[in-house]
């Protein structure tokens, strides 16, 4: 007897509740692609940090905008597979991060420190269900919100611009970018000594974390102005 074969499945309903959302809830353009991803540089651009910096900041800053954390790639052992944490930022503000951290006096040292601007894209978090989070739509790089978006606000008004005025943990208005970068970059480069200390591989950055630290670089007279913000 002839063995029947099954009928092709439709897509998975979460693929096309997920980009939906997206385009028609909070107006993000996505790619056409599976799976979903957004495109940055049109209506926000992404301040990406390894997860481990990425907490400490959030811990600071509890008024960021949309976070979101990018699982670890599955088997990777280098330090660019660790699993990482995007803050959304007003669209324009990638191409500003390697002037403020010229003007913080970080120069290259916080290398974790990178942006997603225009022609980039990130993978499309997840939404949470219930207590969990759900990743619907499956990949290697998927990722899930830590501070979900709202629609038709966070985009337009609470993501992370230069000139807000607004300081550290304000409770009205969006983050000051530099306030932002600045806490970022010290997180990182704190991360990084403690990777360090603990013997974990930094060779992707150089092999001498700990000559960089601020102690240090105060005792030579190069104290980082962010550490006056």
């Amino acid at each position: 007897m002839a063995r029947v074969l099954p009928r092709p499945r439709a897509p998975l309903a979460p693929r096309a509740s997920v980009r939906r959302r997206y385009e028609e809830e909070l107006g993000w353009p996505t790619t056409g692609t599976e799976p979903v991803e957004l495109l940055t540089g049109l209506r926000f651009d992404v301040l990406e940090m390894p997860a481990d910096a990425g907490g400490a900041v959030l811990q600071r800053l509890p008024r960021t905008g949309p976070v979101a954390l990018l699982r670890a790639r599955c088997g990777g052992n280098q330090p660019g597979d660790r699993p990482k944490l995007l803050m959304l930022i007003e669209a324009g503000g990638a191409e500003e991060l390697p002037g403020i951290l010229e003007w913080l006096e970080w120069g290259t040292l916080a290398a974790d420190l990178t942006t997603r601007g225009t022609g980039d894209r990130m993978p499309a978090p997840a939404f949470r269900r219930g207590t969990a989070p759900s990743y619907g739509f499956g990949s290697r790089e998927a990722a899930t919100w830590v501070r979900p978006p709202r629609p038709g606000y966070e985009a337009e008004n609470s993501l992370p611009t230069t000139g807000s005025g607004a300081g550290i943990g304000d409770v009205g208005g969006a983050p000051d970018l530099v306030r932002l970068v600045s806490a970022a970059a010290t997180e990182c480069h704190r991360a990084r000594l403690w990777r360090a200390r603990n013997a974990q591989s930094d060779r992707e950055y150089g092999d001498q974390p700990l000559a960089f630290s601020n102690a240090s670089r105060m005792s030579a007279g190069t104290r980082p102005r962010s550490l006056t913000l």
